[in-house]
């Protein structure tokens, strides 16, 4: 009976120790998944600065730079020579057109006027006398046309004498700005040297150029924006004209803008960094250029839903400044992370706080 029941009893056994392994794997599965569970609860959340997604216009810019120069300059030179006896107007200050600038000693000019007013006189005379008697055959046709030629010269050197007695006074040109004098009181100046530099400021030109690629996105009347260091606040601009060629040596054309500076608060030789803006898109995406990731394939946000942070690749359009335009990827009024996004994985767990406390965290 017992060589019976010793088989069974064996497979029994067998069986037995068999089953209790795999119990034990249960049991530690369970165990893992418990403890994961509890970890992802316990773990910190990430402390993040969230902006929305706005509806907004935004432009598409070019940056270069621009000189900036007076539409209209003079240099003013002395049309004759002699002692400067005079100067009435200094650097910086406004002056009109013909307005006196300095004096030239004109005495010898007004002497020598006074010497060619007199020589006229006596031909005059003389050919009033002839053209008395001319009738009566007394004096021939030679002799009176003679006369006559000698007194068109006379009138010429008498005028060039009144000329010469003008340009002693030194006079502006143009309305604008004295920018620099040359000339002190009481130095001797020869005829064609400098005296004044005059520029008119009231509009100033700011001359860039930009690569031919663009030419079809330029136009007069195209607005702007100058930015001077020293400025606060951006100068408007608008594209006066366009040079009809372009640069074989460059490969670019010239932009001239036009700047209103009633203000004087620019002034020409500056150097300025301008935006010329090409389009503009209305009530369209806008994001904080900060929120954006870059990736291999293009970029991308970190969205908020439901206090954890999910990636969003998103695409790109128009970038102006510190926003960005989001063509695809993204709803109006969703919160995209500004700050702290560079500790985020999917799906983890966010703190919302203000970004000074963020600041004083970090």
């Amino acid at each position: 009976m017992s060589h019976k029941f010793a088989p069974a009893l064996a497979l029994l056994v067998l069986l037995s120790g068999c089953s209790q392994p795999a119990a034990e794997d249960t049991e530690t599965t369970a165990t893992d998944a418990v403890e994961t569970a509890e970890a992802t609860e316990a773990a910190p959340k990430v402390p993040v600065e969230i902006q929305p997604v706005a509806v907004d216009s935004i432009s598409a810019y070019y940056r270069t730079t621009a000189l900036l120069e007076a539409p209209e300059e003079a240099q003013v030179v002395a049309r004759v020579s002699g002692l400067v006896e005079s100067l009435h107007v200094e650097e910086g200050q406004r002056v009109e057109a013909g307005q006196k600038l300095a004096t030239i000693d004109p005495r010898r000019y007004r002497l020598a006027l006074n010497k060619a007013q007199a020589e006229l006189d006596v031909i005059d005379q003389e050919l009033e006398r002839l053209n008395a008697i001319a009738n009566q055959q007394l004096v021939s046709q030679e002799t009176l046309a003679k006369l006559v030629y000698r007194r068109q010269a006379a009138l010429a050197d008498r005028d060039i004498a009144a000329l010469q007695l003008e340009y002693s006074t030194v006079a502006s040109p143009i309305a604008g700005v004295v920018a620099k004098r040359f000339v002190k009181r009481g130095k001797m100046a020869s005829e064609m040297d400098a005296l004044f530099h005059i520029v008119q400021q009231d509009t100033l030109h700011g001359i860039l150029h930009l690569p031919e690629r663009e030419l079809s996105k330029v136009r007069p009347g195209q607005s702007a924006e100058l930015t001077v260091d020293g400025l606060d606040t951006p100068q408007r601009a608008q594209v006066l004209r366009i040079a009809p060629v372009v640069d074989p040596d460059t490969g670019t054309f010239k932009i001239t803008l036009s700047i209103d500076n009633q203000q004087g608060e620019l002034k020409a030789g500056m150097l300025s960094r301008a935006r010329l803006r090409f389009d503009t898109h209305h009530d369209t995406l806008v994001v904080p250029r900060m929120a954006l990731l870059r990736q291999d394939l293009g970029h991308s946000v970190f969205v908020i839903e439901e206090g954890q942070a999910r990636s969003q690749a998103v695409q790109v359009g128009y970038q102006d400044g510190e926003r960005v335009e989001i063509l695809n990827g993204l709803e109006a009024g969703q919160q995209v992370v500004v700050r702290g996004q560079h500790q985020l994985k999917d799906d983890a767990k966010v703190e919302v706080i203000p970004s000074l406390q963020l600041a004083a965290q970090r």
